[in-house]
């Protein structure tokens, strides 16, 4: 048995201590919370790097277009 291994019991230990803190019926609404919270994050996270690879794209459109207007002004 290694330090930081998480064996099934241990994850019913948990459970079990969730439920008499919470109950089951609190225990369904923070799990419904806990998951909306992390749909959100990712949403949010994945929504930052498009527009991140937009302006990358953007940057480079426009680099070019540049390039282009002083190789035509030479």
């Amino acid at each position: 048995m290694g330090l930081g291994v998480i064996e099934p019991w241990h994850l019913v230990l948990i459970l079990i201590i969730a439920l008499v803190i919470f109950g089951p019926g609190k225990l369904g609404d923070v799990g419904g919370a806990l998951g909306r919270g992390i749909k959100e994050f990712k949403t949010s996270i994945n929504s930052e790097l498009d527009e991140d690879k937009k302006d990358s794209t953007t940057q480079a459109d426009s680099s070019a277009a540049k390039k282009e207007v002083s190789e035509k002004a030479s």
